[in-house]
């Protein structure tokens, strides 16, 4: 996507770059207007039920299941993914997730009691927590997945209450507004509960970021997610981010070898490697180092590379001209200090586009930035380890902290490895595709991210858990026994009633020693 200095942006095919279309740009006052909008809109929308705002959700899936062909076939063109990969990673996902969730959302969102444990208080009070929607929420999505994590955030937030003004990134406007077009023209919601916006960096200014927006839902890089944070964190708005990724993968030396290889291949070179949680560096045990690696260059060899026109390619293009250069500079980074590539290392002659073989480094070490720095791209690096407290510690030795897996056929284990690394999700013997487990959390450590997407966890990011307490004294209490005025009697009361519940906790018997005490009914009547 390129401005074109018309005060549009036009977008291009990434396989051909060839132009796909061309869609305008908001002004500073429209961004302005569109929250503006989404705060008017809010009473109305969070007075619904939750069953009410499901009906609508539910309305948007089915309008998206009747034109899953043309929404994958855009996913395709403007991103660049093959559109198996559109269907399953993206559009089922964001399908089953709403089927899944405008029912499960009834009973997370219901009010929940809190059972108190002070058997004295509990006789006479009662705490719940209510769950409030917070009002306008910002939706800032990027490229790489860009209907299924845009979509994560609008379902939960339209779920749970709130209005959403949402901001796809630039390079994947169109599908932007096919979103938009989704929710609002096929889910009939009401005017101003879900506005797109697409602006340039400038117009949007901090306006998506500061109130009348109470909560930032952001995906992307790190540096980019920083500077969001911190003007968040002068208005005191929180955030949930998910940001970068350097996830590891470690292959025990009893681990299914072709099923460690495959596992690896895919999990790195999956649309086209651009995933936060791709496999983006693989730590082997020495016994197998060999076999693996020869396994890994076996099966990325067999990858086709090029356009998805019918439906016979597995690796399209890199989203853009500036992903495909910083993988071509890690991987210079990485020859120069002494890596192989075995296989790909270079852009595909004969295709057009921003295309890059897949590319298997080995001899690498942690002084290479394909080993520490988020690389984004096809590029898989493989490095030998001899006990797995060294591999453990070369996970671990990073800034980054998204998900990383395991590989062993023993699967205490690999429960007990993955316990040990620094990572939001680990699984064993498979990479990543927990995503697509709207039921689990997808969440990051480090500078991976705070807060939570997906899961009931993720679904509570939307709400305020109010905390109400009632009062359901006896009515000749007139008085609670720690208001004034302070005495002795009062002390003597609350000496008693602390020595009763920490030795018997038996109220019954507390309340009837109580009762029949003098100094008791002076504290209280």
């Amino acid at each position: 996507m390129t401005d074109n200095g018309k005060n549009t942006l036009v977008s291009i095919s990434p396989a051909t770059l060839e132009v796909l279309g061309e869609v305008p740009l908001a002004g500073a006052d429209q961004v302005k207007a569109a929250v503006a909008g989404a705060e008017a809109a809010f009473p109305a929308w969070s007075a619904l039920s939750v069953a009410e705002r499901a009906r609508h959700l539910l309305r948007a899936r089915d309008y998206l299941l009747e034109h899953v062909d043309e929404v994958c076939g855009l996913i395709s063109a403007e991103n660049g993914k093959p559109r198996v990969e559109a269907l399953v990673a993206e559009v089922f996902f964001v399908a089953d997730l709403i089927t899944f969730y405008s029912e499960r959302a009834k009973t997370v969102l219901a009010d929940k009691v809190i059972p108190l444990h002070n058997p004295l208080l509990r006789a006479m009070k009662a705490s719940r927590l209510c769950y409030e929607p917070l009002g306008v929420v910002s939706v800032v999505s990027p490229w790489n997945y860009p209907f299924s994590i845009p979509c994560s955030g609008i379902v939960f937030g339209l779920l749970a209450g709130n209005t959403v003004v949402f901001k796809p990134a630039s390079d994947v406007a169109l599908i932007g507004l096919k979103i938009d077009e989704i929710f609002n023209k096929g889910g009939g919601l009401p005017r101003g509960v879900l506005t797109t916006v697409i602006a340039s960096g400038g117009a949007m200014g901090s306006t998506l970021f500061e109130p009348p927006v109470r909560k930032i839902i952001f995906t992307g890089s790190t540096g980019v997610g920083c500077k969001i944070q911190t003007i968040a964190a002068r208005h005191f708005v929180p955030t949930v981010m998910e940001l970068g990724g350097k996830d590891p993968a470690i292959v025990c030396e009893d681990a299914d070898l072709e099923l460690a290889a495959a596992g690896a291949v895919w999990g790195a070179f999956m649309n086209c490697g651009q995933v936060c949680s791709s496999v983006e560096r693989v730590y082997v045990a020495r016994p197998l180092y060999d076999r693996f690696v020869a396994l890994c260059v076996e099966k990325a060899r067999a990858l086709r590379v090029g356009q998805d026109v019918n439906h016979d390619v597995d690796i399209g293009p890199m989203a853009n001209q500036e992903q495909l250069e910083t993988v071509e500079a890690h991987v210079k980074d990485a020859l120069a200090k002494g890596a192989r590539a075995l296989v790909g290392g270079r852009r595909p002659p004969g295709l057009r586009g921003y295309f890059y073989e897949p590319t298997i480094l080995v001899d690498v070490n942690h002084t290479m930035a394909c080993m520490m720095e988020e690389t984004f791209g096809p590029l898989l690096p493989i490095m030998a380890f001899d006990t797995e407290d060294e591999a453990v510690r070369l996970a671990n030795d990073s800034i980054y902290g998204l998900t990383a897996s395991v590989w062993t056929t023993n699967r205490a284990r690999g429960e007990a490895l993955a316990r040990r690394l620094q990572a939001g999700t680990v699984t064993v013997n498979d990479h990543a595709y927990t995503f697509g487990l709207c039921e689990t959390p997808w969440q990051g450590m480090k500078e991976s991210g705070v807060g939570r997407s997906h899961s009931d966890e993720g679904l509570l990011e939307f709400v305020f858990p109010k905390h109400v307490n009632t009062d359901h004294s006896l009515p000749f209490m007139k008085r609670r026994m720690w208001w004034f005025p302070y005495s002795q009697a009062a002390y003597e009361v609350q000496n008693l009633a602390v020595r009763a519940f920490i030795s018997a906790r038996n109220v019954p018997k507390l309340l009837l020693s109580l009762a029949t005490r003098k100094d008791y009914r002076k504290v209280m009547m």
